[in-house]
């Protein structure tokens, strides 16, 4: 039997895999094969870990939410300002970079998919949830220090959680009105709105 640390990379790397087949093909034409081959191991090691495709996707979909936080926690521990926080925050989901695009388009397949899955609709509401908590903390945050107005701080990070994805899928789908440029642009207007 493997070590731990050893179990514990082989997962990541058949989770790193499945999210980056996801992003490629889309969750329907997902084979465990296709994860396999991508991690450069073999079905046998795939099942070892997940007893079948719907449990790999799933823990993929976790993986990619736990990756997004990770790769965001640096903003909300290092910035002292909220606005810069919130800025820095905005910036990091411009769908721009291979990372960046493919947790965008694991978190499409997701939404897509969870529209018959309560197991993904659960996932998705904690993810939001999570989001929604880490977003408003940092503009009451602002609040309590006078630099943003007044207001319900949840209902703030909503709709700035909520204009992120939307421009996002726009841009990823490409849209000719909407690029990436135009997409931070009309994030920072919201974010200058929300200044005092």
């Amino acid at each position: 039997m493997p070590r731990p640390s050893v179990e514990a990379e082989r997962r990541e790397q058949i989770l790193r895999a499945a999210c980056e087949v996801i992003a490629e093909v889309g969750l329907r034409s997902l084979r465990v094969s296709d994860v396999a081959a991508r991690a450069g191991t073999s079905n046998g090691t795939v099942h070892y870990y997940f007893a079948n495709k719907r449990e790999v996707v799933h823990a993929a979909f976790e993986y990619n939410f736990q990756r997004s936080i990770e790769r965001r926690r640096p903003i909300f521990e290092a910035e002292d300002d909220p606005r810069d926080r919130l800025l820095a925050f905005v910036r990091s989901y411009l769908p721009e970079g291979e990372e960046t695009v493919r947790a965008w388009r694991v978190w499409m397949e997701l939404w897509s998919e969870a529209f018959r899955e309560p197991e993904l609709q659960e996932l998705n509401e904690r993810v939001y949830g999570e989001w929604r908590r880490i977003v408003a903390a940092v503009i009451r945050d602002g609040q309590t220090q006078g630099l943003l107005r007044e207001g319900d701080a949840v209902g703030y990070a909503n709709r700035l959680i909520g204009m992120i994805d939307g421009l996002a899928i726009q841009v990823l789908v490409g849209s000719r009105n909407m690029t990436v440029e135009r997409m931070s642009a009309v994030c920072r207007e919201f974010l200058l709105e929300l200044q005092k």
